[in-house]
């Protein structure tokens, strides 16, 4: 038995619709020992093959086929992820420095802030600035 590469890629859960699944391979993003795999392309059990999603490359290992969309929980029984861990290292490290973000007080005002401001600007805080007033004579 075969199916073809966008099918599978489809039905194993790692894209989320069979068109970005074809997308993916007409991008170039779907290889096998380093060729990249058109959509039409057949896979077979026991074939290995690399997809890059964003920062890192999955590899994975076909057990089973199938051409159907299976449940979460059974795509362990189809499809083997052997992914080397320094790719999933790198994933990690992606998910620390989304995490630590700016420090807060960079950027943009919140809300309140904004409200601080505009109170601080107001005609009640302006009298300090009256025209009157002489700096210099401190």
């Amino acid at each position: 038995m075969e199916v073809r590469v966008d099918k599978y890629l489809f039905a194993m859960r790692i894209y989320k619709t069979r068109s970005i699944a074809t997308d993916a391979c007409k991008c170039g993003r779907i290889k096998m020992n380093g060729t990249e795999l058109k959509p039409s392309r057949m896979f077979h059990i026991g074939d290995i093959f690399t997809v890059r999603k964003g920062p890192i490359t999955y590899t994975y290992k076909i057990l089973q086929l199938s051409e159907n969309r299976l449940g979460a929980k059974m795509v362990p029984n189809y499809l083997e992820d052997i992914t080397p861990p320094e790719q999933l290292e790198i994933l990690e490290l992606a998910r620390f420095a989304a995490q630590s973000g700016r420090d807060r007080g960079t950027g943009r005002p919140t809300k309140k802030d904004r409200r601080e401001i505009e109170q601080f600007f107001s005609d009640d805080y302006n009298y300090l600035l009256d025209e009157d007033y002489d700096f210099e004579e401190e």
